[in-house]
């Protein structure tokens, strides 16, 4: 099979975010390819634990999807800081004469944002309201790589790491079946410190939150990255479970158009049309969410708008998450014009030490990296729709015994999907929207 072949077989999507397919991405013909390794998230320690473990792996798909894409060039992005980790880097590119440039970034939030990592290494501003390819460019998680490494190996992506910290005993990098509880993963750190926590899937900027009781049904994904154990009287819980009701009234008293949020947002500096102060205005005094709301859409939702820059505490980023989707039900769609980026861009970083502190998270942090485990677990629930596209389609049933890494989700390769694979060998118990193994072995004849 050929390298785009095996990266369908395999089911590889985006691990850096919301999941796009590889082998549709890489179905383009970029001039460039960038490999973003620039951990967004604080707390996150996931890709730089498999940058240290797999380098020479990732080194090796980089170089094979470079040639197959016939890319003029190959940038890895990463942080300064990580500078053993480049040293590694470059000394097996060294060695193995690859084609692939280093590019290093300061320690800011949102470095590692994929359009911010653009601009920071080619200059260059993805239109308004489009995507990379737009300017020649490919990007990749570097994670999504070593799963490219595999497949070329015959191996479907079927395990992901994840940093598990914040109110734990032991915070921890573990490696996981995909399809086990977010519940399973804390037990397996050794539990929280607390008895009363709400749960973070994702980074504390950007993630989605969780009671214990939902824990017990939500699983990991090819995309999850952390879990971030927090009080649930903490601030951050405090801000994302305000209402919809409770967040226009705090707009409409307490909005005093400073204009902050907009002037720390990462699209308008890079000179995206998005003015989160004008959105909070219209939002304060309007129920009706039409082609004035537009430039909602051009939110990246990284958080410095309502966790960083607001003195007042209202939520830009939450309304703006409403807003797209009010936008997007509705059937808006305007186009927007890229300006310049603004001259004061390189003043206006978000650096991640006054971040952790204006988060209360820095204890967290202060912990230090964590040490590493394996997780096993005898179910897991599987979704079929793990992606941006369409879900794959299940080709096993109640009843059926399977192997780990066998197919239960099938999807043609020209659809915007990917496939999904046995995590565990076991019996299958369960199939609808996702695929339910028990872990059962059967013994040799």
């Amino acid at each position: 099979m050929t390298f785009l072949e095996n990266i369908y077989e395999a089911g590889v999507i985006g691990e850096g975010g919301a999941g796009f397919p590889t082998h549709i991405k890489y179905a383009a013909s970029p001039r460039y390819l960038l490999i973003n390794a620039a951990e967004c998230e604080p707390l996150l320690h996931t890709d730089k634990y498999q940058m240290e473990i797999f380098y020479k792996e990732m080194l090796e798909a980089i170089q094979e999807a470079k040639n197959f894409l016939k890319a003029e060039r190959a940038v890895l992005a990463t942080k300064k800081k990580y500078q053993d980790l480049i040293a590694l880097f470059e000394q097996e590119i060294r060695d193995k004469s690859y084609d692939i440039e280093l590019f290093s970034m300061d320690n800011f939030y949102p470095a590692g944002d994929e359009q911010i990592t653009i601009y920071e290494a080619f200059q260059k501003a993805v239109p308004a309201g489009g995507i990379p390819l737009q300017v020649d460019i490919v990007v990749s998680n570097i994670a999504t790589m070593k799963s490219i490494y595999d497949a070329q190996k015959g191996l479907p992506v079927t395990e992901k790491y994840i940093t598990v910290t914040g109110e734990v005993k032991e915070p921890k990098i573990i490696k996981v079946p995909i399809g086990i509880t977010i519940a399973k993963c804390i037990e397996a750190v050794g539990g929280s410190t607390l008895d009363n926590y709400m749960v973070l899937t994702g980074g504390p900027m950007m993630g989605r939150f969780l009671t214990q009781e939902e824990a017990e049904i939500a699983v990991v994904r090819k995309t999850s990255g952390g879990i971030i154990l927090i009080p649930k009287d903490h601030a951050l819980v405090e801000r994302g479970n305000k209402s919809l009701l409770a967040i226009k009234n705090e707009t409409r008293a307490a909005c005093i158009q400073c204009n902050f949020c907009t002037q720390y947002c990462p699209r308008y500096l890079i000179g995206h049309p998005l003015h989160p102060h004008k959105i909070m205005r219209a939002f304060g005094v309007n129920d009706v969410y039409d082609e004035k709301f537009a430039e909602a859409a051009l939110c990246c939702e990284c958080g410095i708008c309502e966790l960083f820059a607001c003195p007042m505490n209202i939520s830009p980023r939450i309304v703006n998450s409403f807003l797209k989707k009010e936008l997007r039900k509705n059937g808006i769609k305007v186009e927007f014009q890229t300006g310049p980026a603004l001259p004061e861009r390189e003043n206006r970083y978000v650096p991640i030490d006054r971040l952790l502190s204006r988060l209360d998270i820095r204890k967290y942090y202060d912990r230090g990296k964590p040490s590493y485990m394996e997780v096993t677990t005898d179910k897991v629930t599987i979704p079929l729709g793990q992606h941006i596209g369409k879900p794959a389609t299940a080709c096993v049933a109640v009843g059926d015994f399977v192997t780990k890494g066998q197919v239960i989700g099938e999807i043609e390769m020209k659809d915007m999907g990917a496939r999904v694979h046995a995590s565990i060998t076991g019996r299958v118990t369960h199939v609808d929207h996702a695929v339910t193994i028990e872990s059962e072995r059967r013994e040799e004849a």
